[in-house]
């Protein structure tokens, strides 16, 4: 059965007033303090003891005391009071410096490359904000989770998002250790993968990511087969720099491996380029300073070249 957990309506109407007159011991000092008239100050009680059905107040022409009604109250009210207004002022505090936990969600080879170079000075400048790093490569509904921000490849964004652009376009390569291919064969066209063992990943809701490529600006869609299957991109990285077969992966993650020659690329001249690395956030939400704070950091980050393998994807 469905419980109504909503508070009857104008039930905290004039309780402000009722402490102010409780501490005071006056209707005149509460209502100088309140800014309001006595009259105004009575009359608000007044309607607080009709709504509650019971007198708080014992009025004389000298005193006003409260009633054991009004003491019970008063003692259970005050200090839940003071903690409201607490709650209060500690939620606005929010929205005029940077504060609070900054919750992120990126998947984990962005880590490497962007957090980890970052994370000591922005703590450092920003000693009142706390970071919780989430690390996965699953896509999640920023809003519903409770993070404040994320960062993802561009053609995964939501049109309601707001995004602030981390890099320039790269290519997605196919990729594979020489030995691997020596010993089974180079693909030269996204057909010949048939033969070959390829890395796959399995989205988080449960889907093997198809291969992209592009010929003569025709996407085109592969669903490779192999015999492992990884939920991240370093794994598949780590797996393909064992011979274990092929892996497909952003050029920015394996540009050392091709240069040292433990991974050679294939398939290059049709690999699919992705619109770049974005960090992003509700379109509809309101930039509080802690986001703000962080996102001012990293385009100084970018700018200085602290974020050296960004910086050099822009």
């Amino acid at each position: 059965m469905k419980q109504n957990y909503t508070i009857p309506r104008n039930l905290l109407d004039g309780l402000e007033c009722f402490l102010r007159v409780a501490e005071r011991g006056s209707f005149r000092a509460a209502a100088e303090d309140l800014g309001v008239t006595p009259s105004a100050v009575s009359q608000t009680v007044k309607q607080m003891e009709e709504r509650m059905g019971v007198p708080l107040f014992i009025r004389t022409t000298r005193s006003v005391g409260l009633t054991e009604a009004g003491q019970q109250f008063h003692a259970q009210a005050a200090p839940a009071f003071a903690s409201l207004v607490n709650a209060w002022e500690g939620a606005r505090t929010f929205g005029e410096r940077p504060a609070g936990l900054l919750r992120l969600n990126m998947p984990r080879a962005v880590v490497p490359l962007l957090i980890e170079p970052i994370i000591a000075d922005f703590c450092a400048a920003y000693p009142d904000v706390d970071v919780e790093v989430a690390a996965e490569d699953a896509l999640i509904d920023l809003a519903s989770s409770g993070h404040d921000a994320g960062i993802r490849l561009g053609e995964l964004l939501e049109a309601d998002m707001i995004s602030v652009r981390l890099s320039a376009p790269f290519r997605f390569l196919t990729v594979a250790t020489p030995a691997y291919l020596d010993a089974h064969g180079r693909p030269t066209t996204p057909a010949d993968l048939k033969g070959h063992q390829c890395i796959r990943q399995r989205l988080s809701g449960g889907a093997i990511l198809p291969w992209r490529y592009v010929d003569g600006g025709r996407a085109i869609d592969v669903n490779v087969t192999g015999r492992v299957i990884v939920n991240d991109y370093r794994t598949a990285m780590a797996m393909a720099e064992r011979g274990l077969g092929l892996v497909q992966i952003a050029d920015e993650l394996v540009m050392s491996q091709l240069a040292e020659g433990t991974l050679e690329a294939v398939l290059e001249p049709m690999a699919a380029v992705s619109p770049g690395l974005f960090l992003h956030y509700p379109g509809h939400a309101q930039v509080l300073p802690k986001l703000r704070a962080f996102i001012d950091h990293v385009k100084q980050a970018l700018a200085d070249g602290r974020l050296k393998n960004l910086a050099q994807m822009r």
